[in-house]
């Protein structure tokens, strides 16, 4: 298995769909690496020399923003806005959704599971 930057890229895989597999990096940037350092897309990850792979390395840390440094520089966004108590950093902080979903069906993922309340009466229905 080919490792960049720490991340093991599988073999068996074109070089444009293995390369999205590192943090940071989606398909348009794929392909963008790929254009830059004139390497054939549909070639697989396994038939890659080691100086292609020294190369794509190379570039990924001088020219992008990828892997540790991306994350540490997202968690660091959204440590700056839960400390400036903004509305986007207060649903951060409940875990709740941020960008204005609804939360009374959906965002039980962020919400936790569906909890029944207890102690609640029910009001006595027809009999």
């Amino acid at each position: 298995m080919t490792r960049i930057l720490g991340v093991d890229i599988p073999d068996n895989k074109r070089l444009e769909i293995s390369l999205t597999y590192i943090y940071g990096i989606g398909n348009i940037k794929a392909k963008e690496i790929i254009e830059k350092l004139n390497l054939d897309p549909n070639i697989r990850t396994h038939r890659l020399k080691s100086e292609d792979v020294a190369n794509i390395t190379t570039l990924l840390q001088k020219e992008y923003i990828v892997e540790g440094d991306l994350r540490r520089q997202v968690q660091n966004n959204i440590k700056r806005l839960i400390s400036i108590n903004c509305y986007r950093g207060v649903r951060h902080r409940t875990g709740l959704p941020v960008r204005g979903q609804k939360t009374g069906t959906n965002a039980r993922t962020r919400k936790g599971k569906k909890k029944t309340m207890a102690g609640k009466k029910r009001a006595p229905g027809p009999k």
